[in-house]
């Protein structure tokens, strides 16, 4: 993937070169171009295509942003409630993901959302343990984790 955006931005640059003009706008341009040229050279090129894996972290970073507000709101409401009600517990969630670095990114993504915190990681590298601040059922909680953070995390991995 890194090769692609070289690539991409030498090719960018040689078009101003080219073209003799230096403006930002003919650097667009030559992005433009240059990345219709690594568009098709992509089955020759290592990685998939840069442009994916930019979209999924985009689209990880929105889903993120997502859940966080969703999450302020809650803690909100169980800060304004005149009796605490809530119900805080521990619990154990199995993880699919393989990389190191994917179980990293969804434990710290799971832990800057207010109200839960994941405490450990297994020996295995299968399971997190996460303790909620406002617990309804394992199975909704896995079932959130699941299709919002650690789905987006996987798409990401992705090759």
């Amino acid at each position: 993937m890194a090769i692609q955006i070289v690539i991409n931005i030498f090719l960018a640059v040689f078009w101003m070169f080219l073209s003799d003009s230096y403006t930002l706008n003919n650097f667009v341009l030559g992005f433009l171009f240059s990345l219709a040229f690594v568009y098709l050279m992509r089955h020759i090129l290592p990685g998939r295509f840069y442009m994916i894996t930019l979209y999924r972290i985009f689209k990880l970073i929105l889903i993120f942003l997502l859940e966080l507000l969703k999450a302020n709101v809650d803690v909100i409401r169980i800060i304004f409630q005149p009796k605490i009600q809530n119900e805080p517990a521990f619990f154990e969630y199995e993880t699919e993901l393989k990389k190191d670095w994917e179980i990293v990114l969804l434990a710290n993504l799971i832990t800057l959302t207010p109200g839960t915190v994941v405490l450990g990681v297994s020996d295995d590298r299968k399971k997190l343990y996460i303790h909620c601040v406002d617990f309804s059922t394992k199975e909704e909680e896995v079932e959130g984790i699941k299709t919002s953070l650690e789905k987006a995390v996987r798409e990401v991995g992705e090759l």
